[in-house]
């Protein structure tokens, strides 16, 4: 189980998952764009799309207003407010001949655009 540890120092699972495919994805990209060290992998939510809420994904450094995540070996931040919108979301990468990127499963989302990248709460 992926978790951080709050000031309490007692373990708090994350609020997202990130499959194995999607994981090796993002490690990948980590690697050819040259992501410094002390950048972390942004989880969040924007305001706009289509159906009303964006997601965000992509490296970043590390907020006050974050919390921090390890989740399959990856440093993860998500600003506090933005948890819950995403509590329960999956990350996969699929690559298949009409699809290739991320995917973002809510479970929160009541409905979703056709490109699968913003959605309603």
């Amino acid at each position: 189980m992926d978790t951080v540890m709050d000031e309490k120092s007692t373990a708090v699972a994350a609020p997202v998952a990130i499959t194995q495919e999607a994981t090796e994805q993002l490690m990948q990209i980590r690697h050819q764009e040259n992501i410094p060290a002390d950048y972390c992998l942004r989880i969040g939510v924007k305001g706009g799309g289509c159906s009303g809420f964006s997601y965000v994904l992509g490296f970043d450094q590390p907020q006050d207003t974050d919390d921090r995540y390890e989740i399959n070996g990856i440093n993860v931040v998500m600003n506090k407010a933005h948890a819950i919108y995403l509590l329960g979301m999956e990350i996969d990468f699929v690559n298949g001949l009409d699809n290739r990127g991320f995917t973002f499963d809510n479970p929160n989302a009541k409905s979703t655009c056709g490109c699968g990248t913003s959605f309603s709460a």
